[in-house]
């Protein structure tokens, strides 16, 4: 995936810069259910996680920067995570919630500051991806305009280009997991799903009283398959390209209130962010 220097920034001021404010646009019943479901007692305990991780991620980022040695580690994730809950649990609400935005706000000063070419590092890259890209996308709890086109213009473009660079064992290895039977039809699901989340946000966005019924999974996966099962490889992937870049046409152009919209939201979260987590590719 793309890791570089603007992308990150981008990511803690934009993302990350708004995380906070998104959550609590929510209705509280709908604030509660999105962090019990992510494992979470409360909200500030994710947050504690995240701040924690962001933390031990740029001591590291900074000490290569910098050119100083730091300690390798092997962590015990749920030690680590208990741990910084544990940190934060009698510290004042509006306390806690200043040190987030100060740490967040510090995080981006230390990376504007680093020199690009310290992105390439492979460490570097790895912790990136762990404090900054991949955990907004796996505490996702208000989905954005930004992360949305972000996954569609960096991750999601290059996908079928990256399972090409796989060799042989990694592909099949891939494939085995994603009980479809071949590339062919991943990309078949993939583009069969965005283009009916598409046609129901715009069913929600230009017809009052718009219905819908939600397709059953399996039947509709099968369907899919079906469907883009005599069309070859080249055809199937230009018009993945399609309704790809027709995809990121709609989220750019959506009114701002639409991601209040709890079905607008849904289908986008899980079509183009959780989507992409089910069907990543091996690093």
């Amino acid at each position: 995936m793309p890791i570089t220097k603007q992308r990150t920034l981008d990511y803690v001021n934009i993302e990350w810069g708004t995380y906070i404010e998104r959550f609590n646009r929510l209705p509280k019943d709908e604030q509660i259910k999105r962090v019990k479901d992510m494992g979470y007692e409360q909200f500030r305990d994710m947050l504690a996680h995240i701040l924690a991780w962001w933390d031990e991620g740029m001591d590291i980022i900074l000490a290569i920067a910098q050119e100083r040695d730091y300690e390798r580690k092997k962590y015990d994730f749920d030690v680590f995570n208990a741990e910084a809950v544990a940190k934060f649990k009698l510290v004042d609400e509006a306390a806690f919630l200043n040190q987030f935005e100060k740490t967040r706000q510090k995080m981006g000063t230390d990376l504007k500051s680093i020199n690009e070419a310290v992105f390439e590092n492979r460490r570097v890259k790895s912790w990136i991806n762990g404090i900054v890209l991949h955990h907004a996308r796996e505490h996702l709890v208000a989905l954005s305009r930004f992360l949305t086109i972000d996954l569609l213009e960096n991750e999601w473009a290059e996908y079928i280009e990256n399972f090409e660079r796989l060799d042989a064992e990694k592909q099949k290895e891939f494939l085995a997991k994603q009980a479809l039977g071949s590339f062919h039809d991943v990309v078949a699901h993939v583009i069969g799903w965005w283009e009916e989340g598409a046609r129901i946000i715009s069913g929600i966005l230009d017809t009052p009283g718009f219905t819908w019924t939600d397709p059953v999974a399996d039947e509709y996966n099968i369907e899919l398959t079906k469907k883009y099962s005599t069309w070859s490889d080249d055809d199937l992937f230009t018009h993945y390209e399609v309704v790809r870049l027709a995809l990121i046409e709609l989220v750019a152009e959506l009114p701002e209130d639409a991601f209040l919209n709890k079905d607008i939201e849904g289908w986008l979260a899980a079509d183009v962010v959780e989507h992409y987590d089910d069907h990543a590719l091996p690093g």
